[in-house]
Formats: C-alpha cells, structure tokens, sequence
C-alpha cells in the first residue's frame, strides 16, 4: 500500500476545504438555519410533534443526512472531474498508484469533509432544540457509512461527466428530491397508504430511517434493514468503481 501517495491525494483535496472555508462550511450552516426558520418555525407551529418527538427536533436527522448526502457526492464529484477537465488525471494514473489507492485518497477526502459539516451542522442544530442521541455509536456508524457510500456515488458521477452542468445534474435533480422525498421532514407512517408504499420505493428512506432511529428509536422500516441498504449501496459503489478502472471508462480516453 502506497500511503504516501494517498496521503498526498488526501492533504491536497483536503487543503481546497479550506481554501474556500466560506463555501464549503459557513454555506450549508446557514441553510441548515433556514430550513429551521421556515420547517421548525412555520411547520412546527402547526405539527407540533412527531411520534412523540418535537416536530423540531424530528427533522434533524433529515436535515443532517441532507447536507451529508449533498457534500459528499459534490465533493468527490468535483474531485476527481477537476484533474480530467485539466488533463492532470494522466499524471494520475502514471503514478505507482493502484486504483484502490486512488479511490482511497479521493473518497476518504471526500467522505471527511462531509463528515465534518455534518457534525457541524448537528452542533448547530443543537442550538435551536433539545436534541437527545438514544445510540450515538451507531449514528456515528450510519454517517461513516453514507458518507463513504455517497461518496463513491460522487467519485462515479465525476468519471462519468463531461462537462460541469453535468456535474451538478444528478445531485441536483436526483439527490435532492430522493433526500425530500426519502421522510427528511416527516414520517412515511403520516402518509396514506399508497403514497406510503411509493416512498418505501425510495432508498434514501432507508438510510434517513436508520439514521433517525439512532437519535429517537423510531423508524419507518426495521434498523436492520437499514443497515444492510446502506451496506449494500457501499458494496455496490465499490464494484462500479472497481469496473470503471479495470476497463478505464472515461479515465483513459
């Protein structure tokens, strides 16, 4: 295992955090603070509770699986389709690199820096309700998990674009309404029994529930399940990617 070059990879991806401190952190605490303002203020008033939770406190699970999923699939998204945008991605693969080593570098960069806005979006959620983490090992467990996940997802999508609208494509149009659409801000139980089966279609509802479940024990489907669909979109971005690299789908060309 080469770790210095993943190390490398990981410090520079890691650096362009901080170069734009005010994009990549203050950005999505403040709409995290809005999404507070008009879910737990103006919505709040009316759905007071949830299951027995503050209708406040219910949705930031959601509200941090949101950012998390949004961060991580934009960050390793551009990470890796800069390097091909300037022909550096040569200079890449010429390296005594393997591509797990590349992925490592590129992903586990990626996968960190959501990980620490989604903690700072939590912190801050913490200022504006009473939030208690039933299981903290596992909420700890499921952001790890899609944060890598996603993060893969990320990786795929910065192989696969040509172009920067087609960078923010898919987490624009995909991620986004599957996160609203997944329970980030209510539960599948409120809806009726049609829309309720459609939204168990969703796999974000899988990984918002389990998440959920960490913080209040209460989910719309079994935990366990939960667990094995995050593995299991994890097992699934391993192997794209691995495809990806054995081939060299728009890495080489």
């Amino acid at each position: 295992m080469n770790w210095r070059g993943v190390l490398a990879i990981y410090k520079f991806e890691m650096a362009r955090t901080f170069r734009t401190l005010a994009q990549s952190v203050i950005s999505p605490v403040l709409s995290t603070v809005l999404y507070f303002v008009v879910f737990g203020t103006a919505i709040g008033s009316r759905i007071e509770t949830v299951q027995g939770v503050d209708y406040g406190a219910f949705i930031v699970p959601g509200l941090v699986m949101l950012t998390l999923l949004q961060q991580s699939v934009t960050n390793a998204s551009f990470g890796i389709y800069f390097p091909k945008f300037v022909g550096t991605v040569y200079e890449l693969l010429s390296a005594p690199l393997s591509f797990f080593e590349i992925v490592l570098g590129y992903v586990g960069a990626a996968a960190t820096k959501a990980l620490m806005i989604a903690l700072i979006i939590l912190a801050t959620s913490a200022l504006f309700v009473d939030l208690h983490i039933a299981h903290p090992f596992w909420m700890l467990g499921f952001l790890i998990l899609t944060a890598i996940s996603f993060s893969l997802l990320g990786f795929i999508i910065g192989v696969w674009a040509r172009s920067f609208e087609q960078l923010q494509l898919i987490p624009l149009l995909v991620i986004t309404p599957l996160v609203f659409l997944g329970g980030a801000f209510y539960s599948a139980d409120m809806l009726p029994p049609f829309w309720e089966a459609v939204t168990h279609l969703n796999p974000v509802l899988y990984l918002i529930s389990g998440f959920r479940w960490s913080f209040f024990e209460l989910s719309d489907v079994p935990v366990g399940v939960s667990l094995m669909a995050v593995t299991g979109f994890l097992a699934l971005g391993l192997a794209v990617v691995w495809i990806i690299f054995k081939t060299g789908w728009r890495i080489r060309s």
